[in-house]
């Protein structure tokens, strides 16, 4: 390889290494966005936001309504909180553990569904 040729390559390394830092150092509400998507099952097979997904259980304004503890809450013990809030939608949630999404996704997902505010 060439010397102009390999300090190019460097160059292009350096650069493909700062995208990638970039995309994973986003910010909490873009994580949380990833993750509502691709957490399985996924959220939109019950849920929707901005008319995409289940339409029966909207999320839009739910950042007006829930705090950060709630909204985990909800993710983690669904069946706790349907009863506290009296709530009985069908079919019932199911608790997404641990093993299903991590405590720093559980923070990121909380962020963006927080950011939902109505317009």
């Amino acid at each position: 390889m060439t010397r102009p040729r390999g300090i190019a390559l460097a160059i292009l390394t350096m650069f493909a290494a700062s995208a990638l830092v970039t995309a994973q150092d986003g910010s909490p509400v873009e994580k949380g966005k990833a993750v509502y998507g691709s957490v399985s099952p996924r959220c939109s097979m019950c849920h929707s936001i901005a008319g995409k997904g289940n339409a029966m259980h909207p999320l839009d304004g739910v950042g007006d309504k829930l705090s950060a503890e709630d909204a985990k809450a909800w993710i983690r013990t669904p069946h706790e909180m349907a009863e506290k809030s009296q709530s009985h939608g069908k079919p019932a949630m199911q608790p997404y553990s641990k093993e299903k999404i991590s405590d720093q996704d559980l923070d990121a997902l909380v962020a963006y569904l927080l950011s939902l505010k109505k317009k």
